[in-house]
């Protein structure tokens, strides 16, 4: 098996084998951890998320508003990311960037979840993990 690995990748995992081995633990926890997170954000969107007019957020003070905004970002593009990082670990990849990106605020992001949701695989998916739990299914967005 070794004379299949160039001798380079070798002796940089002999040199790194903590921080691979750390990798890999990160990779199953996350992994594990969107087995529970991803289903239980997908079920407590409302039905009509992807197809109803943007409603305004709930009134709070001004500086808490502020720290709330920028929190809900911050966990968002975090959980993004992660959603990329599933694409080649294990993981539910797409789901997990559309769940980040719809907490996240900024410019033309209705139109990039339109976009994700366009692929019919993440749409089945989330309503099949939304009928496993007896939540209605989403209603999909116009000419979808």
């Amino acid at each position: 098996m070794e004379a299949l690995i160039p001798e380079g990748l070798l002796a940089f995992g002999r040199m790194h084998q903590g921080l691979l081995v750390a990798l890999g633990i990160a990779s199953a926890l996350l992994f594990a951890g969107t087995l529970v997170a991803v289903p239980v954000a997908i079920c407590r969107l409302p039905r009509d998320v992807y197809t109803r007019r943007r409603r305004g957020r709930r009134a709070l003070p001004a500086g808490l508003g502020l720290l709330a905004a920028v929190m809900r970002n911050l966990a968002g593009l975090a959980i993004a990311a992660a959603g990329v990082l599933m694409l080649v670990l294990p993981g539910q990849g797409l789901l997990t960037i559309v769940i980040g990106l719809a907490m996240v605020d900024f410019p033309g992001k209705r139109r990039l979840e339109r976009r994700l949701l366009g692929d019919r695989r993440v749409f089945t998916a989330m309503n099949a993990i939304r009928k496993r739990f007896g939540r209605p299914p989403f209603e999909a967005p116009e000419g979808f």
